[in-house]
Formats: structure tokens, C-alpha cells, sequence
């Protein structure tokens, strides 16, 4: 089978009908009746079946059908790829950031941009630290962001902003002017808890826990930003990142550095003796100036 048989068989299969699948491939009907034809030909049996007007596809397609989706998911990066290649001369600016920056500071850095260059093609996921280094490894992603050194040989990582970690807590909690909340503060409190290691705080989770009494930990969730929906939710405190804890306030919520402040850097991750391109390079600009400015407010 050819790449042109697996697209036909895909479109009908989708469709279950010829004008539209021909539509669906911008191709004539004739053509797209010629291609399935040639395809049961080499294949030696019917894919298709006419139903009251319809193709239902036969038994031998409907095994095929699970490969076929298969090969024609992995053909639409190479799709994608070809028509960025063909409309842009700067190459897709290839991102990878943990959660917390995905929410609000990339975003918004992606955004100012775009006003600079706006038809820059740009793809951005959101993956742990660990998953960040192996796409940089494999040169899937061009620039990774995140709040924890992976400490890597073959990674460059750059502290580009600083912040502390955020105490989130119920409207009220806080008395009124208080600028910080003591770890004492929390001793017996309700907290929301993270299921599995945070590298952010290694050393906070001893000191929550020598606390007398300790904090009570009855929800554990995956990410900060579903703690600070728990503590939306009245389930208790929560201690976040800073990028985590931006426009808190605004939702309701108060907000306060721990003392002792507990820092957080940001990182800039690239692959060793990789050459940044200028598109690259004007984005960081962008998000260091955008995350230092989110930090102080």
C-alpha cells in the first residue's frame, strides 16, 4: 500500500462517502474511486461496501483501521512541518515548559511575540522536568523552562527570575496588613499536598512536618495549579509557586510569602553547544523581562 491509499482509506473510512472524502482531499471524485480501486487491487479484496447511498466498510477494513489511523497520525507532523517550511523562512519555535508556566507567563510571552513577528510558527507543551530534558535530548523542543535544575550534563540551564514560594489561603485568613505567614503559622493547619515529589520544596516538607502539631494532609493532587483550585474550593491552604499564585488575589484568594522565604529560580534549558535562532533568542528576552516583572508585582 502507498501513502496515497492509506490518506483515501482514511478519508472514507471518516466520511463514508466519496463526495465527501473528496472534498475532505481537495481531490476529484474519479480520482479518489481510482486510488481505492488500485488499492483493493494490490490488496486483494474489498475495503467498501455500497450501503443505501454509503461505503460500510468491510470486515477486512475495519481490521485495517487501527494501523491505518496509526500511519496517518504520524504523517501530520511531517505535514505540518512541510507547510511551515513552504509559508515561513524562520523555523517552528519548539517549546517545552513545566505546568506553572504554561498557564500565564508563556502565554503571555508567546503573545508579545507574535506582535513582533507575527506569522513565527510556535508550538508549546507542558511536561514535568524529566520529560523536558529527554525532548531536548531527542532535539524535539528547541527551549524548555522550568522551576528545578534537572542537573544535567548535556543541558545548559540558565537562571533567568527569581520568586518565593506563595502561601494560598481562604479570603480573611490572613490578618489584615500582614506581609508574611510564619511556618509556625501553620502548625495544625489544613493543607492541600502533592502526590509525589515536588522539587521545589525538599527541604519544606521536613520542616511542615516537625512542626507541632503538624499541618493536616488529607488531598493530595498533581500540580500547583490544581492546589490552588483546592484552596478556591475551601479544602484549606495551600503553599504554590510564585507563577502558580499570579492574579490569586483577583480570584478571591490571600496571598503571602513564607518566612523564611523559601526562593524559587526559573531556568532556561537548552541542549550543550546548541545555537539558539534569532527567534529563539527574542523570546527568552521576552519571558525574562516578562517573568521578573511578574515576580515583583
Amino acid at each position: 500500500m502507498r501513502l496515497r491509499h492509506i490518506e483515501v482509506i482514511q478519508a472514507l473510512l471518516q466520511t463514508g462517502h466519496l463526495g465527501t472524502a473528496a472534498e475532505w482531499l481537495q481531490l476529484p471524485v474519479a480520482e479518489v474511486e481510482e486510488v481505492l480501486r488500485d488499492a483493493e487491487d494490490q490488496l486483494g479484496f474489498m475495503l467498501f461496501s455500497s450501503v443505501r447511498g454509503r461505503l460500510q466498510a468491510t470486515r477486512e477494513a475495519r481490521e485495517l483501521q487501527t494501523e491505518i489511523a496509526h500511519v496517518y497520525e504520524a504523517f501530520e507532523p511531517v505535514q505540518r512541518l512541510a507547510n511551515s517550511l513552504k509559508h515561513y523562512l524562520a523555523p517552528p519555535l519548539r517549546l517545552i515548559a513545566t505546568p506553572p508556566l504554561t498557564h500565564h507567563l508563556l502565554p503571555h510571552s508567546i503573545a508579545a511575540l507574535r506582535r513582533r513577528m507575527p506569522d513565527a510558527p510556535c508550538t508549546l507543551l507542558s511536561q514535568p522536568t524529566r520529560e523536558i530534558v529527554k525532548s531536548l535530548l531527542l532535539r524535539e523542543s528547541d527551549l524548555g523552562l522550568s522551576l528545578h535544575d534537572p542537573d544535567h550534563a548535556d543541558i545548559h540551564c540558565q537562571v533567568i527570575a527569581q520568586g518565593k514560594l506563595q502561601l494560598l489561603a481562604p479570603h480573611g485568613w490572613l490578618q489584615p496588613k500582614q506581609k508574611y505567614v510564619s511556618l509556625q503559622d501553620l502548625a495544625g493547619q489544613a493543607l492541600v499536598g502533592l502526590d509525589g515529589h515536588d522539587p521545589l520544596s525538599p527541604a519544606l516538607e521536613s520542616k511542615l512536618q516537625a512542626l507541632r502539631p503538624s499541618p493536616v494532609i488529607r488531598t493530595r493532587v498533581q500540580t500547583h495549579q490544581m492546589m490552588r483550585s483546592m484552596v478556591e474550593a475551601g479544602e484549606g491552604l495551600a503553599i504554590v509557586d510564585p507563577f502558580t499564585a499570579l492574579g490569586a488575589k483577583a480570584s478571591g484568594l490571600d496571598v503571602s510569602p513564607l518566612s523564611p522565604a523559601v526562593p524559587v529560580s526559573l531556568y532556561a534549558l537548552t541542549l550543550n553547544n546548541a545555537e539558539p535562532s534569532p527567534a529563539i533568542q527574542a523570546l527568552l528576552a521576552i519571558i525574562t523581562e516578562q517573568a521578573v516583572a511578574m515576580l515583583a508585582s
